[in-house]
């Protein structure tokens, strides 16, 4: 692992400050070597842009809420040519600027980027799709982001989204159930780095959206034997949203 990148997960998560602070003295330091070490981090990614990018209209507008450097945005391949704008928000500067330079390496016209919070970012008009890519367990009130991005939807858009996750002791019908050391360890581990694992996510989600598309799984951790659940979800707003 990059020195920098171990380091900075040794600290852990910093205290002080607000949010934007925090985030920047954390991800500042290792941002070169973000991208290569969150490849074997972050499973899951290329399912769900890969389902995203099957349902999106021609000529959409999606917006990556918490989009960090943009890597996952590879995954939706040549949905890219069909996009009339894609609009990343992230509230780290040295992970924006990253995105940046990935759109201008792939030539991606469509593509603006955006220092602001997840939650209070608003586009101009309703959106076909928003995605939260491994961003909702590093926003403190993600609710709030999932309600923010649930009202910037048009009519039949689509909210993609895909993090680590735990189950509850009794989750809902459909959902995994995971092992109780699972329930224990993970989200005291994550927490150190910020990262806050919780069992509403999904249970929140079905309540907002439609599910359409839904995949949990284990993934091994490069540094560890052990597996931490994670999971992808698409879900589907109704005819009569708009945005307000």
């Amino acid at each position: 692992m990059n020195p920098a990148v171990a380091l900075a997960l040794l600290r852990g998560f910093p205290e002080g400050g607000n949010h934007q602070q925090r985030l920047e003295r954390f991800y500042g330091p290792q941002v070169e070597a973000y991208d290569r070490t969150r490849e074997r981090l972050l499973p899951g990614r290329a399912n769900v842009m890969g389902a995203l990018a099957l349902r999106l209209p021609d000529q959409a507008t999606v917006v990556d809420l918490g989009g960090g450097t943009g890597s996952h945005l590879e995954h939706l391949g040549e949905a890219h040519q069909r996009l009339a704008r894609l609009h990343l928000v992230d509230l780290c500067g040295p992970l924006l600027e990253q995105a940046r330079q990935r759109g201008e390496r792939h030539g991606w016209r469509h593509l603006r980027t955006h220092h602001a919070d997840a939650t209070t970012w608003r586009p101009s008009a309703p959106v076909d799709a928003v995605i939260c890519s491994f961003s909702l367990t590093m926003i403190p009130a993600w609710w709030r982001a999932v309600d923010h991005a649930v009202t910037m939807l048009r009519p039949g858009g689509l909210l993609a989204v895909v993090d680590f996750t735990v189950s509850g002791a009794h989750p809902e019908a459909g959902l995994a159930v995971r092992p109780a050391w699972m329930r224990m360890l993970w989200p005291t581990w994550f927490a150190h780095d910020g990262v806050r694992l919780s069992p509403d996510h999904l249970p929140y989600l079905r309540g907002r959206l439609q599910q359409e598309w839904l995949v949990e799984g284990l993934h091994r951790l490069p540094w560890m034997p052990l597996r931490v659940p994670w999971y992808g979800w698409i879900g589907r707003i109704g005819t009569s949203s708009t945005l307000h």
